[in-house]
């Protein structure tokens, strides 16, 4: 089946605007991507701004709970040194015990 050349030279127009049709499409796409890269990089600074504030924040908080701790390691010192006095208190107390029981045998 042989085309006559007003059905070649149709087809061809046809051809070529298909092939318009798809370098519009291809335009319109590149375009719409390059919305996206644009919204994307915006994304991108935003949450890296965000990310640099809350890491300040969590620093501030770690100087905080290193200061925490370190009052509560002086609270501990305090507590040993006075687990040590009572120590001290109560070999007092026995010593006290024993030389008590033993004046109660000599006057029993």
């Amino acid at each position: 089946m042989t085309m006559t050349p007003g059905e070649v030279e149709r087809k061809v127009r046809q051809l070529d605007n298909d092939m318009q049709a798809v370098y519009e499409l291809l335009a319109g796409i590149s375009a719409q991507q390059a919305r996206h890269l644009n919204r994307l990089d915006a994304l991108d600074a935003k949450i890296d701004t965000r990310c640099d504030a809350l890491d300040a924040r969590l620093g501030g908080h770690d100087a905080r709970f290193d200061a925490l701790d370190a009052r509560l390691d002086g609270h501990d010192t305090r507590f040993d040194a006075h687990d040590a006095r009572f120590d001290a208190h109560d070999a007092k107390f026995e010593s006290i015990d024993t030389k008590l029981d033993q004046i109660l045998e000599r006057l029993a």
